[in-house]
């Protein structure tokens, strides 16, 4: 496992609004228009898209970051890779930054078109 998705989006709505949007599972099941069990506490555990994509909370400082050892439902029971999102106030909009580490470099493409069509995308909709 050695590839690294880095992206960076603006989203039109504050930091907090992004981060519930993304930790609360009634908000999250919303933007994505799939079921989201999240349990918003670190070392709580998630579980998105029905379970196709799950795993733990590591580190969360609410409005500003979460860190997620994060796994396909695919993937050989035990692999995770890392997820840190940074959110930052960009003047009433936010500054979203991904850091996706720890993945295959095959899986990369899909999985680096997936953050934008089946994260970003809908959730830009979400908070409009």
């Amino acid at each position: 496992m050695a590839a690294v998705i880095h992206q960076e989006i603006e989203l039109n709505a504050a930091p907090e609004k992004v981060y519930s949007a993304l930790m609360d599972a009634d908000e999250h099941s919303a933007f994505t228009g799939e079921s989201a069990e999240i349990n918003a506490d670190a070392g709580g555990t998630f579980s998105c898209y029905g379970g196709q994509i799950g795993g733990r909370n590591i580190e969360l400082v609410a409005g500003r970051r979460i860190v997620q050892a994060w796994r396909v439902g695919s993937w050989d029971e035990g692999v995770y890779s890392l997820v840190r999102i940074e959110l930052e106030d960009a003047g009433g909009k936010t500054k979203l930054t991904l850091d996706h580490s720890g993945i295959d470099d095959d899986m990369a493409p899909h999985l680096e078109s997936g953050w934008h069509a089946r994260y970003w995308e809908p959730l830009a909709k979400y908070l409009a």
